[in-house]
């Protein structure tokens, strides 16, 4: 899907000109992400939403806090397993979805299904680039609602706006393979 911003000329291929990229997306401090909440500011908000703090929880919250990507249910559920033999799928998901509720982790569907990243810390209303290859993660800033055509009949009650693609690095690198297979 191409994004125009509004009253912007097209590029040649009909997408954003690098200009309006910068323009609407910031790179985050950290690598592939945007600054994330601490284990401990999570427990804390996990405690105030009256969740127990169960070593499990804590468990689950760290190795969000320590992954660079996204997790997949499976991948969260094998550390969980290593950590905690015998505890069941079912939990490990309904753990997931507790998180997800509370805003803690935030839910991508990806081509090969899916995953799950800790949340974001903007403060205001944004949608997400994100790389196919190594799922670096960019804010968007301007929302595409407004331009979109509701029929009248229909209540928006919530949307979710997400553009897959490849960042710069990964494009560079794919290119760099290309040219060595060439020669």
């Amino acid at each position: 899907m191409t994004v125009l911003l509004p009253n912007s000329p097209p590029t040649s291929e009909g997408g954003l000109t690098e200009a309006q990229i910068s323009c609407i997306v910031k790179e985050s401090r950290i690598a592939g992400g945007y600054l994330l909440r601490t284990t401990e500011d999570i427990m804390q908000r996990m405690s105030r939403n009256g969740l127990r703090i169960t070593e499990q929880r804590k468990t689950l919250v760290k190795l969000f806090d320590g992954a660079s990507g996204y997790l997949t249910p499976k991948e969260v559920y094998e550390h969980m397993q290593r950590v905690y033999p015998g505890l069941s799928f079912d939990t490990v998901y309904r753990n997931l979805r507790v998180l997800l509720d509370m805003g803690v982790v935030e839910q991508i569907v990806f081509e090969d299904g899916v995953k799950f990243k800790l949340s974001c810390e903007e403060q205001h209303h944004h949608h997400h680039m994100i790389c196919l290859q190594c799922e670096k993660t960019l804010p968007i800033r301007f929302c595409p609602m407004s331009e979109t055509d509701v029929p009248g009949d229909f209540e928006v009650v919530k949307h979710k706006f997400e553009v897959f693609g490849y960042c710069g690095e990964c494009k560079e690198a794919a290119a760099a393979a290309a040219s060595r297979e060439v020669q």
